[in-house]
């Protein structure tokens, strides 16, 4: 019987990958008589230039772009793709091969894309963030700090005269930031161009009361044309930020309005919604450290990665590791991180959100540091005596941790901090 597939011609545990080879690390589960060498092989082979049976005939330069299974260690993989494969430039197309057919094939039970190693011949061709951490540090003059934002709760529900007032609360309670969550574009009772425009004379008049730049995380999410334009009117209104649900807006909106934002001098705030679809099972699926990897080649400004002790998914490691990813300039092979030199790349912040109040503040900022945008949303919103009270409550925490200074004692002196200690103390939502 004539010889039927070719898949095994796609492993090679002698090979070598080149320096320019994007090399991608793969948990895998091989379905039921299948073995380990086929389903590998089969995941190199349906990721790059093979398919299902062996063919009549190949032009020589097959044999040079095939990716290549070189090495595996119980369930992982690591699979080398030559740079031929990719064309330049195009973050959507990198996604289809990595991270496309292979996760539906039946030869295999489960399968989950951990990371990928990004060579400098491929990330030269993207831009990376217009802003970065030094740059929103720059916008709104906050030096040392955390960025500090919170989403009107409840997200969704309020006019956009009501939106507006519940930002100026939490603009003058200290914060710098107020974000549309991730479901809030434009409603019949919450008009986008409505909200935007309320927003910006309250804005001013914080500005005005405080002396300190105030902003929004504006949600833009939409048909991408309709993205556009919302961000040139965002941009005419004096904002600095926009924001985007970057994973349900799509990989190709994302890459067309980092170039539009950074003409307009827009940071990008990068919103996950949708990401625990496939990352969060941890057998299968992709891991939010690829995805926030990806983000910062694309060049958003600043991404969710979790909190550890909020309500979201993540642990304290995942969390970490992927914040110091976003803000390194070299990342060092480790446990599941491959290597990866960021190159010009800017580091961008990670954003620590969901669930959290001021009690939990040191916990996060003990994990994360002081380069990060905190997101202090219902842990403001529920305070005892209202917004303005919760930010100011959330800001002295902050300070408090600055200094080295436990919570229980420095809300003595300090009354919204003891209010929202008597409410949450330190209680982690689930």
């Amino acid at each position: 019987m004539a010889k039927i597939d070719w898949y095994a011609e796609f492993v090679d545990l002698h090979y070598k990958p080149a320096r320019d080879d994007i090399v991608c690390l793969y948990y895998f589960e091989p379905a039921s008589g299948i073995s380990v060498k086929e389903a590998v092989g089969r995941v190199a082979s349906e990721s790059s230039s093979g398919t299902w049976t062996t063919l009549y005939k190949l032009p020589p330069r097959v044999a040079k772009i095939k990716a290549r299974s070189f090495e595996i260690k119980g369930n992982y993989v690591r699979i080398a793709y030559p740079i031929d494969l990719w064309e330049p430039g195009n973050a959507p197309q990198l996604l289809s091969g990595i991270a496309g057919n292979i996760f539906g094939m039946k030869a295999l039970k489960n399968l989950r894309l951990v990371d990928a190693s990004l060579p400098k011949e491929y990330i030269k061709h993207f831009k990376g963030p217009g802003k970065g951490i030094a740059g929103i540090r720059d916008a709104l003059k906050v030096r040392k700090r955390p960025i500090t934002g919170a989403v009107p709760k409840p997200k969704i529900g309020f006019s956009a005269a009501e939106h507006a007032g519940i930002a100026y609360e939490t603009w003058m309670g200290g914060f710098d930031l107020v974000k549309d969550d991730e479901n809030l574009t434009s409603t019949s009772f919450n008009r986008f161009e409505d909200r935007v425009e309320r927003m910006t004379k309250l804005r001013d008049k914080a500005e005005r009361e405080t002396g300190d730049r105030k902003d929004a995380l504006l949600n833009i999410t939409g048909e991408t044309n309709e993205m556009i334009r919302k961000a040139k009117f965002v941009h005419n209104l004096g904002w600095r930020f926009i924001m985007i649900d970057v994973v349900t807006a799509g990989i190709a909106s994302v890459q067309t309005l980092r170039d539009v934002c950074a003409d307009l001098g827009l940071a990008i705030h990068a919103h996950r919604a949708m990401h625990a679809m496939f990352d969060r099972n941890p057998k299968h699926g992709m891991t939010m450290y690829f995805l926030a990897k990806l983000m910062r080649m694309i060049g958003v400004d600043e991404i969710h990665v979790g909190t550890a002790v909020g309500k979201l998914v993540g642990g304290k490691k995942e969390v970490s590791d992927i914040a110091n990813m976003l803000r390194g300039s070299h990342v060092k092979a480790s446990g599941l991180m491959l290597e990866q030199d960021w190159n010009y790349i800017k580091p961008i912040f990670p954003v620590s959100s969901g669930g959290l109040h001021p009690g939990l503040i040191p916990a996060v900022m003990k994990i994360f540091g002081n380069d990060l945008t905190l997101l202090v949303s219902g842990g403001i919103h529920g305070h005892p005596k209202g917004t303005r009270a919760g930010a100011k409550a959330a800001m002295q925490a902050i300070d408090a941790t600055m200094q080295g200074i436990n919570l229980t004692e420095y809300a003595k002196k300090h009354v919204e901090l003891q209010q929202a200690l008597d409410k949450w103390g330190f209680y982690k939502p689930k």
